[in-house]
């Protein structure tokens, strides 16, 4: 049970980043009153987190209604892990874990960044959304573990939600430099994750013996 709570909390602060959440929002807000500041920040978390918790509940059920096979999204959402794990490393932005140019641009002329692009894409983002059907998909049948995936998803989102109340005061702490060595250590984490799900798609597709 450590060991499926220690792999969600690595693979979730990895995907979702609350130091690099922090780190934008504190860019948006910059002119923003305190009091603005933790509306967007608490309503951002909260959003967010509906939206992840279904997704980790009712994912691997859409998957198969629309006919997509548990090992074929295991080994595509492990590519999608892999290339998010392979950004943080070289401290790289990415669309799977980050907003893009355009997305910036569109935020920066927004008046409530709560919903877009706070709470999503970039707390619950593609990497977060798929890690979360993949952690659930391979506790399948054992409850104590789904509930043990959720609650690690819980505790990221927390402390992502805390992170974003404190944002100007951690971005001061830690710097940009500081800010890259933790996204460079996750990074790593989650690259060996990802290749761990892209093996584990292929060798249950039964494309390869066994």
């Amino acid at each position: 049970m450590i060991e499926t709570a220690s792999l969600a909390l690595a693979t979730f602060f990895a995907t979702i980043g609350p130091i690099d959440v922090a780190a934008v929002f504190a860019a948006l807000t910059a002119t923003e009153s305190v009091q603005r500041k933790r509306s967007m920040a608490i309503r951002a978390t909260l959003i967010a987190t509906v939206i992840l918790i279904t997704t980790a509940l009712i994912g691997e059920v859409l998957l198969a209604s629309i006919g997509i096979s548990l090992p074929a999204f295991r080994t595509a959402g492990g590519i999608l892990l892999l290339l998010i794990g392979i950004d943080m490393v070289f401290a790289r932005s990415s669309g799977g874990s980050s907003t893009i140019e355009e997305e910036e641009r569109e935020a920066i002329s927004k008046q409530d960044i709560s919903i877009f692009p706070i709470a999503t894409p970039l707390i619950a983002g593609p990497g977060a959304m798929g890690a979360a059907i993949l952690l659930m998909a391979s506790a399948e049948g054992d409850l104590t573990r789904q509930a043990i995936v959720i609650a690690s998803l819980l505790a990221i989102l927390l402390l992502t939600g805390i992170a974003l109340l404190l944002a100007s005061k951690l971005h001061k702490l830690l710097g940009v430099t500081g800010m890259h060595v933790i996204s460079r250590i996750m990074g790593v984490l989650l690259s060996a994750l990802a290749v761990q799900f892209i093996f584990d798609g292929i060798k249950q597709s039964g494309i390869i013996g066994n």
